[in-house]
């Protein structure tokens, strides 16, 4: 039996032990025989330290998986039969700048939502489509499992602008929110289901179950009573007004904070850059602190520090995931997929974010109707941004990057947005280069 290649890109990432150890742990039912890391000259460094240590881990563990190592993508490429991408174009100084430029402007700087999430596609979709290209040409039947942010906005440029329909985009919030209401019930997560409907970083739960019986109005009861209960690193958590939960009667995400309590989130932000310098320099430490740990060479195991990322959890999403491609498992996981009328409300080309059964052949999402009324223009409103920012990231248009930023619902104005927009394409323009194009 050849067994499974799994190529990695962006290899050289901190969260790649946790994919490893996910191989490994899952060998008997998933026999990767290959998994080749790859990533770019500037990533060099952080690729072999990296690769050390997956070489490490499998040894210890004893199983039959060759790790490569390579700056050749097209290499990797070949015959593969799952990509991972998990990719950052300009890597967290690129970051540190979405974050930093929105609030001299009084914006939210975020990694995937506001401006920050609108660079962070634009920079990242025209590397995602050269990707896809050479999977056509080098291993046209491979599943592309994307966790590169912002996911949705990713996901609905490959659906789009390319001809791979085996994409699935991958997130850990629903993970999270899983494992904060089995905290908040105080039982297993594995007794906890919740039907997930919206986008990636937009996501509600719609309807929270514990062994099968609708628990929904307990938990929203719980989450007033306690801070919040639903947390992740990097996100603050302000808990959430009583009333107002009640009201809303389903679970948002964490990431509903910047929509729901922008004015707190950004005096936060503010305070916070002021103080000991933005999310994304604060990551900046921890990742110094984690290469540190995996340089060790008595190292062989994924260290606990690495749940400090506000991504931990991602690659267990990825191998649960690529586990139950693999074996036809007709499990059920939240994951972005072409929405297929599984939301009423959304164009049924578009991505989506909602439980899918994950069959052999790919994850069949599961309707769920239409969303409630009070977030149904939310979400509509964030996917007519994605649409644009996808579009803008593509053709390289000025004026559909700057439609993209004046309509997402935290930049307050166009002037604002043609501001902010000129400063960032300026600041991030040895990585777009579609918006700088030679007058010929």
């Amino acid at each position: 039996m050849r067994g499974i290649k799994i190529v990695t890109i962006g290899g050289g990432s901190s969260y790649t032990p946790e994919l490893v150890e996910g191989f490994i742990r899952r060998y008997e039912e998933l026999p990767v025989r290959e998994l080749w890391l790859v990533d770019v000259p500037a990533g060099e460094k952080k690729l072999q330290t990296v690769g050390a240590l997956a070489k490490r881990m499998v040894e210890k563990a004893g199983v039959p998986i060759d790790i490569h190592l390579t700056l050749d993508r097209r290499k990797a490429l070949k015959d593969a039969d799952f990509v991972t991408t998990q990719i950052r174009v300009g890597q967290l100084d690129a970051r540190i700048l979405d974050e930093k430029i929105p609030l001299k402007y009084g914006v939210i700087g975020q990694e995937t939502n506001g401006p920050g999430g609108l660079f962070k596609g634009l920079r990242t979709i025209p590397v995602i489509m050269d990707i896809c290209k050479d999977m056509e040409e080098l291993c046209p039947d491979a599943w592309l499992i994307n966790f590169t942010n912002p996911a949705g906005m990713v996901t609905e440029a490959v659906l789009r602008y390319t001809n791979r329909r085996k994409v699935i985009g991958l997130c850990n919030v629903p993970i999270g929110m899983r494992m904060g209401v089995a905290t908040i019930l105080g039982v297993d997560q594995s007794r906890v289901s919740i039907t997930f409907a919206g986008l990636n970083h937009m996501v509600y739960g719609t309807g929270v179950y514990l062994d099968g019986e609708n628990v929904t109005a307990q938990v929203i009861d719980k989450l007033c009573d306690e801070q919040s209960g639903i947390t992740m690193q990097n996100i603050l958590d302000l808990g959430w007004d009583k009333d107002f939960i009640k009201a809303l009667g389903i679970l948002p995400c964490p990431y509903h904070r910047y929509y729901y309590q922008t004015k707190t989130m950004l005096e936060h932000e503010l305070e916070e850059a002021q103080k000991g310098g933005t999310r994304a320099e604060v990551v900046k430490q921890v990742e110094a602190e984690l290469f540190a740990l995996y340089e060790d060479p008595d190292l062989a195991i994924k260290p606990p520090q690495l749940e400090k990322r506000g991504g931990a959890y991602y690659s267990e999403a990825a191998c649960d995931l690529i586990h139950s491609i693999y074996n036809d498992k007709r499990d059920i996981q939240p994951v972005n997929v072409r929405n297929n009328g599984a939301i009423a409300s959304i164009p049924d080309d578009s991505a989506v974010e909602v439980n899918c059964v994950i069959t052999k052949e790919g994850p069949i999402p599961m309707a769920v109707g239409d969303l409630p009324v009070a977030v149904r223009g939310l979400v509509q409103q964030i996917k007519s941004f994605e649409r644009v920012a996808a579009e803008a990231a593509v053709t390289g248009d000025y004026h559909l990057a700057l439609l993209a930023m004046t309509i997402n619902p935290l930049v307050p104005s166009d002037a604002i947005a043609k501001q902010l927009l000129d400063d960032m394409l300026e600041a991030h323009k040895e990585h777009l280069p579609q918006f700088f194009k030679p007058v010929t």
